[in-house]
């Protein structure tokens, strides 16, 4: 990893003027070594949540939630009676989607908080520090049966010191004008994250298959301490920290034309809501329909259910950096879509991304399905997600009033909750659905994003224009 990280006179590939790829001494593919240090740190944090989530889900339906081992998990029994109190009886299916719902919902409602006691209380390295020891902790946890709810609990508070103050750490490396520098730093960001979450499902799902499901949370759990060591090792490299006195003094009112900026974007990241719900959906009810309708068996032998939840990632590293290139040739001759139209399309794709999976249900028999059609719509929505998401990312940095950057990367992370919290409550309508209809409801609601996206292209895109003026 020094190689890529390094201050000193190392060698790293960037970007050129006309997209080509060029040589720049002390740099992370071009950018600030920062950059670098900030992306591993969120690699092994992706690591650890997509490991530890490729197997939560299946470990619930088919290990914790049976007699003999739900007894002894401390707290579910009020939690399940909190859950069915709003919901009626669940089935284990259902009662574990809703769960993995709200802990998806909850790891992104926290970041808000995250941010809030990183700029009046510890500061943005401090809470990330704390964040990291709280997730270390929390998959550890995993690996017993009686703290596996406390865990969770662990996993929530620090992903909620981690995520949000990382990306606000990013947006402060480049100065408010350097706008394609700054989309270009979370294209690569992303491509970091989506690296430890190609890298996760793969050697946690391998490790469950061959030890049991425990051994894949601890390893979710040691490589959380490497991404906490990554972190303390690039700290010299991050800009200083304004101190707590310098941060209220800068608070200040929004002038009524901010106001109307910060209400534009919070419209632009609600409209993502509806592909966030379908991606999102194929970590939940796509890890059962793999496990159910999918073949595993090739020439080489079976392949682990989890494994399918890298595909999407992978496709997201491999294409980050042709996209880089594309967008920049398309930015210089005049052309390509705008981040507008890039949101847009990404809802299109995740569309047509769960269309697939209702097909291969349509067509194909339980247990006898090729894995070829998930590996094609897992790879949709990966390419989805490159699409929309780390164009939202860099469009809410660059754009968001002076002092707000960080509150509105908070609000992204509520869209996630949103998003997250409502693809666990469609999720437990699995088994009460055929999988085609069900996969073709997934496709609707991305379907319906797209829609969204194009029927407001008229008053939100030139207003969105304008603040580039």
């Amino acid at each position: 990893m020094r190689h890529w990280l390094a201050p000193s006179p190392v060698l790293a590939l960037s970007a050129d003027a006309d997209g080509g790829i060029g040589m720049k001494s002390g740099t992370f593919f071009g950018e600030p070594a920062a950059l670098g240090y900030l992306a591993f740190t969120e690699a092994w944090e992706r690591f650890s949540y997509y490991g530890m989530s490729a197997l939560v889900v299946l470990y619930m339906t088919e290990t914790l939630f049976l007699p003999g081992s739900i007894e002894h998990v401390v707290g579910f029994a009020t939690l399940r009676g909190a859950i069915q109190a709003m919901t009626g009886p669940l089935s284990s299916q259902g009662l574990a989607s809703m769960i993995y719902g709200l802990y998806s919902g909850l790891i992104c409602f926290t970041p808000l908080l995250g941010g809030l006691l990183a700029d009046r209380l510890l500061g943005s390295r401090a809470t990330v520090i704390l964040g990291a020891l709280l997730l270390s902790a929390g998959h550890l946890a995993l690996a017993f049966d009686q703290s596996f709810l406390g865990g969770l609990l662990l996993l929530i508070l620090g992903c909620g010191c981690v995520k949000g103050n990382i990306a606000a750490q990013v947006g402060a490396l480049y100065p408010q004008a350097e706008e394609a520098a700054r989309t270009r730093a979370f294209t690569l960001f992303n491509m970091g994250i989506n690296t430890g979450a190609v890298v996760g499902p793969l050697a946690c799902g391998a490790l469950a298959q061959v030890w049991g499901w425990h051994a894949g949370f601890a390893a979710a759990g040691a490589i959380m301490i490497l991404g906490l060591v990554t972190y303390l090792a690039g700290l010299r490299h991050l800009p200083p920290e304004p101190s707590r006195r310098a941060r209220a003094a800068a608070k200040r009112a929004l002038d009524a034309g901010e106001w109307r900026a910060v209400g534009l974007l919070c419209g632009v990241i609600a409209i993502t809501i509806f592909q966030s719900v379908a991606f999102y959906q194929i970590g939940n009810a796509g890890m059962i329909w793999v496990r159910r309708m999918v073949d595993p068996m090739t020439p080489l032998g079976a392949i682990p259910t989890a494994w399918f939840r890298s595909i999407d990632s992978l496709v997201s590293v491999l294409l980050a950096g042709p996209l880089i290139v594309l967008w920049r040739r398309q930015a210089n001759g005049g052309g390509g879509p705008s981040d507008y139209v890039k949101l847009g399309l990404g809802a299109a794709i995740a569309a047509v991304s769960a269309l697939i999976l209702a097909a291969a249900s349509a067509l194909g028999e339980p247990g006898h399905i090729s894995p070829l059609w998930p590996a094609a719509a897992f790879a949709g929505m990966g390419v989805a997600f490159l699409y929309y998401w780390p164009t939202l990312m860099a469009l809410v940095s660059r754009r968001a009033p002076a002092g707000t950057g960080g509150a509105m990367l908070g609000v992204i992370f509520m869209s996630l909750f949103v998003a997250k919290t409502a693809m666990g409550w469609i999720g437990s309508l699995y088994e009460t659905l055929t999988p085609a209809t069900f996969w073709t409801l997934d496709a609707a609601i991305a379907g319906a994003g797209a829609l969204l996206a194009a029927a407001l292209w008229l008053p939100l895109a030139p207003r969105l224009a304008a603040q580039e003026s």
